[in-house]
């Protein structure tokens, strides 16, 4: 599973398979918690994240909407910038 983005600790990957299932989600990974999150909606689909890590992979992910849907619908993996 390829990393998009690391920052503050928090890994950003997502699966490249074309068995992948919907909703378009990213994981995000911190410490010991794992979270698969809708990257539209910002909704925990499944795992855990701790509030103020949640908070900011939200933050991130309003300001990578497009790029992620893009690299959902292509397959094309690239690296995004981390949430500063």
């Amino acid at each position: 599973m390829p990393v998009l983005s690391v920052f503050y600790g928090i890994i950003i990957r997502m699966y490249f398979l074309q068995s992948e299932h919907n909703p378009p989600h990213i994981h995000a990974i911190y410490n010991d918690n794992v979270a698969a999150i809708d990257f539209m909606t910002g909704e925990i689909l499944e795992g855990y994240l701790i509030p103020k890590a949640l908070q900011m992979v939200r933050e991130w992910l309003s300001l990578n909407k497009e790029s992620l849907q893009e690299i959902w619908d292509t397959q094309e993996f690239k690296k995004l910038l981390p949430l500063e």
